[in-house]
């Protein structure tokens, strides 16, 4: 809400604006933290123009980045380590945040505080924004005391997600850019090249070979039916989208993009280096072991790892060990597994799974790096064999003619 307020400073001077709060009172009271008296308060009635209307619609709205989760995790932990009240702290970066989505939110979880609300309550009401290792982090922050240290820990693990998430679209921006030549190139010449030469090739009325013909009846078919060919491919998009969504979809398409060539074992190095830090980082934060699991299993991208350390879970509730649970998972190379048992030996896990996850990102760098040396000679083959079907579908009954030609002559 909106409250248009007229007070007097500690100087005397009349003071007044507008100011947003949930009512009345929590207006009052954010006027007297800024050492203006009220004097009258009165709600002013908002009208919502047309862009905050598009804005709230999900498909205009836009959603909080890593970086500004980054940028606020940063100074939560550095205000908060100062010894800054926490409301005071988190209405001082709602009016400063560039973005106003997160201002937004971050209004809405200091309203929830001032009612009384914990702030892993307040941020669980936005799941979009704060994801349930986010929340789980500052649940466990605040009742230990360490909030700050929560902070810190949340800010490296986003770092490292973004570092991850940039390195994979840097190494797939080349094979990105040829398929779209490669594709931007077949329908200039299946569009505008072929039906040039199938004219000149009907008037002369010469029989041609059956490459040729495979590409006139490919180019007439997609000049006549273009449209349908446009709106089966958004629908195909559109069902396969929908179809992920749901639980036995996304298992099955989670499961078989990690067999995919080049690509797959990638992902899946992605998937447990990122499990691995996650894990590590809950249990010395001080998380039981089966909820630091429960909670990851449940912040992962990839429904079927998913299955399997919700399985390891089940497996330490029944009493085993995690060494035993992580071998029955066969997701783990048994190096990792001998890591996994030195740290239940000597009572440091989390250290050995942080040493997991190193190992894992030093494969992950190796991969990307390897990604476009892979990919190119694949597509480098792929273009030269187009090269060919197009030059001899289109030569092939130009030599036929020539040699027609000189044998009348």
């Amino acid at each position: 809400m909106q409250f248009s307020y007229r007070g007097k400073d500690e100087r005397g001077s009349v003071q007044q604006g507008l100011l947003g709060a949930p009512n009345a009172d929590a207006a009052a009271t954010e006027l007297m933290r800024r050492g203006i008296t009220p004097l009258a308060i009165r709600e002013v009635e908002e009208t919502e123009s047309v862009v905050d209307r598009l804005n709230r619609l999900p498909i205009f709205r836009k959603k909080v980045t890593l970086d500004e989760l980054i940028v606020f995790c940063r100074q939560m932990h550095a205000l908060t380590k100062a010894g800054i009240p926490l409301i005071r702290t988190m209405r001082g970066l709602a009016e400063t945040t560039r973005s106003p989505v997160l201002a937004e939110v971050l209004d809405d979880v200091t309203t929830r505080l001032e009612g009384g609300t914990t702030m892993a309550t307040a941020m669980q009401a936005h799941p979009k924004v704060f994801s349930e290792l986010f929340v789980a982090m500052i649940h466990v922050g605040e009742n230990t005391g360490m909030l700050d240290d929560a902070f810190r820990r949340l800010s490296e693990i986003l770092e490292l997600e973004r570092d991850t998430k940039r390195r994979l679209k840097q190494a797939m921006r080349y094979p990105t850019f040829v398929i779209i030549a490669l594709l931007s190139a077949l329908m200039i010449v299946n569009f505008l090249v072929i039906p040039k030469f199938a004219s000149v090739f009907n008037k002369l009325g010469a029989d041609l070979p059956f490459l040729t013909q495979v590409l006139v009846g490919t180019s007439n078919f997609l000049l006549a039916y273009w449209y349908v060919m446009l709106f089966a491919v958004a629908a195909g998009g559109l069902l396969l989208r929908q179809w992920k969504q749901t639980e036995q979809g996304r298992l099955t398409w989670d499961r078989y993009k990690l067999r995919l060539p080049i690509i797959g074992p990638l992902l899946e190095l992605i998937t447990l280096s990122r499990f691995a830090r996650n894990f590590a980082t809950m249990l010395s934060a001080g998380m039981p072991v089966t909820t630091a699991l429960t909670v990851v299993a449940d912040t992962t991208d990839n429904a079927w790892i998913s299955i399997h350390i919700k399985e390891m879970r089940t497996g330490i509730e029944r009493g085993e060990s995690l060494l035993r649970t992580a071998r029955q998972s066969q997701m783990f190379t048994p190096l990792i597994l001998q890591m996994i048992a030195v740290g239940e030996e000597t009572g440091s896990v989390d250290d050995m799974l942080n040493n997991v996850a190193d190992f894992y990102d030093e494969d992950v760098d190796y991969g990307l790096k390897r990604l476009a040396e892979s990919i190119e000679p694949i597509l480098i083959v792929a273009m030269g064999i187009l090269v060919l079907i197009l030059a001899l579908g289109v030569f092939l009954p130009i030599w036929d003619l020539g040699a027609a030609a000189m044998g009348r002559g």
